[in-house]
């Protein structure tokens, strides 16, 4: 069959599409993976797949927005017909469903996030009643819906009425894994890394605050986002410039890299609307298949998994303090340490894209 998925991204860092997209080509069918092309994007990584970046006057806001739709839209129309439409987020999904209408083909959406529930619509009362329109007049018309999570494929079955399947977004396997735990190396300094984007509500300010509190660590950030500068200053003013490393955005290999390189693992998201509440990030799984104890925000998704294999350290608040003593916890305490290292170990076999997959590729047999 003939695929195409849409994104707003430039395609280059989006590991999950990446994962998605070179999975259903190896099941035979002929997909396509449409983003844009901005002014900072460097060259297309190869892939086994097509890929269209469209280009855009405006990089941001409702007018990026709206220009993006209409020139995705636009495309779609004039391109021979495809089997399935699948548009990625709320973001996308107008130009598929009508393209899929007029053509009389299917239209899928995928959910990466609840999207009008994100830190950057939530707190916009007519951006998010825009989104939430979207949301009730294009999600219950679709063919077929899937998300990352089991709590969030429960809220979007309650509200549009439609069932949502449930494809994590898991790594591949890494065959770097430690074999053996490996107690922290009392000659370097401890790796702390957060990955992904540098946007609100990630907990990024707690994060370089704590710094100050702690001694004989460095703060790794692998990405870039709308707080790309705001948090550079931060640093600056807070005296922690020499602690705190910014790393830009790093291609998925550099990034699975560092990742190995690091000591312990941030994923700190603040209680600011369901999306964040009820996520399940991939850098989690990403932490563990790295073999890295990681810490994580005591929400329903993580708290789960925690059930599952105690690969986190769970903390209740996002405060400086509280992040503090997880960090310093997780440094001295060898023993934990070491007890969540082996259940990294052991999780990384269950929790990956070589078993995940397979829920995908019924989706689109």
């Amino acid at each position: 069959m003939k695929l195409v998925f849409t994104v707003t991204n430039d395609l280059c860092y989006d590991q999950r599409m990446q994962r998605i997209c070179s999975t259903l080509n190896a099941e035979g069918h002929e997909v396509t993976l449409v983003g844009r092309f901005r002014k900072t994007s460097p060259l297309l990584p190869a892939a086994d797949y097509r890929q269209i970046r469209l280009v855009c006057w405006f990089d941001q806001g409702k007018l990026f927005y709206l220009e993006y739709n209409l020139r995705l839209f636009c495309w779609l129309l004039l391109q021979k017909s495809f089997d399935i439409y699948t548009g990625i987020d709320l973001d996308t999904i107008m130009p598929c469903l009508g393209v899929a209408r007029l053509k009389k083909k299917k239209c899928y959406y995928d959910a990466h996030e609840y999207f009008s529930e994100v830190p950057e619509v939530v707190d916009r009362p007519l951006t998010k009643r825009i989104w939430e329109m979207v949301a009730q007049v294009c999600i219950p018309k679709v063919d077929r819906a899937y998300t990352v999570g089991p709590a969030l494929a429960q809220i979007f079955q309650q509200r549009y009425g439609i069932h949502f399947q449930v494809i994590r977004n898991m790594p591949l396997q890494n065959s770097k894994t430690p074999s053996t735990p490996q107690l922290l190396n009392p000659s370097t300094s401890p790796i702390i890394l957060y990955q992904g984007v540098l946007n609100a509500g990630r907990g990024l300010e707690t994060a370089i605050a704590a710094m100050q509190k702690i001694e004989g660590a460095t703060l790794w950030l692998a990405g870039e986002g709308d707080l790309s500068q705001e948090l550079r200053q931060l640093a600056k003013d807070l005296q922690v410039e020499s602690k705190v490393h910014f790393l830009g955005y790093l291609a998925p290999d550099k990034l699975r890299s560092v990742t190995q390189q690091a000591s312990i693992g941030l994923n700190l998201l603040e209680n600011r609307g369901l999306s964040y509440y009820y996520s399940l990030a991939n850098k989690a799984f990403d932490y563990v298949q790295a073999g890295v104890p990681s810490i994580q925000m005591n929400f329903p998704e993580y708290l789960a998994l925690q059930e599952e294999h105690r690969v986190f350290y769970l903390i209740n608040r996002l405060e400086v303090d509280a992040l503090v003593q997880a960090i310093v916890h997780l440094i001295g305490d060898n023993e934990l340490y070491l007890a969540l290292q082996e259940s990294c170990k052991i999780a990384s076999k269950e929790w990956c894209w070589e078993l995940e997959k397979e829920k995908l590729i019924a989706i689109y047999a």
